[in-house]
């Protein structure tokens, strides 16, 4: 037990003292995550665990969609906003169809854009700059 709480008195550290350019990396990646564990919970058929997965990754990507800045992001922000609606449609449809294919779909963006940002928040600390989000 002394280890796990270790673990995860580290994880709070590591979320308190991070950027927020590494918030929304962590962001991405528990997103990914969590539609990675829905399509297992899927094989297994395990109904709660699907719908939990489904639920977090969900929550996650409303959370992306509240972070978003109209004011800077412009049409960038929209597009993204758009991006973040469809998937949380094929969340609600994958849970509901049980289809690992619309969890497939929202992994691969969530992915394509976790590389995007990936690049942006290295370029944005090497620079010493704001971080975006």
């Amino acid at each position: 037990m002394a280890g796990n709480y270790g673990a995860n008195q580290y994880k709070q550290t590591q979320i308190k003292t991070a950027n927020r350019g590494q918030i929304l990396l962590m962001l991405y990646e528990a997103a990914i995550q969590n539609v990675k564990k829905a399509a297992v919970a899927i094989d297994n058929r395990d109904v709660a665990a699907k719908g939990l997965a489904i639920g977090k990754a969900h929550d996650i990507i409303n959370e992306l969609v509240t972070t978003l800045d109209f004011n800077i992001g412009g049409e960038v922000a929209r597009n993204l906003e758009r991006l973040y609606n469809f998937m949380t449609e094929q969340l609600v449809k994958a849970n509901l169809e049980n289809s690992k294919e619309k969890l497939q779909t929202v992994q691969k963006l969530l992915e394509t854009l976790l590389e995007g940002w990936r690049v942006a928040v290295d370029q944005v600390n090497r620079s010493g700059g704001a971080t975006p989000g």
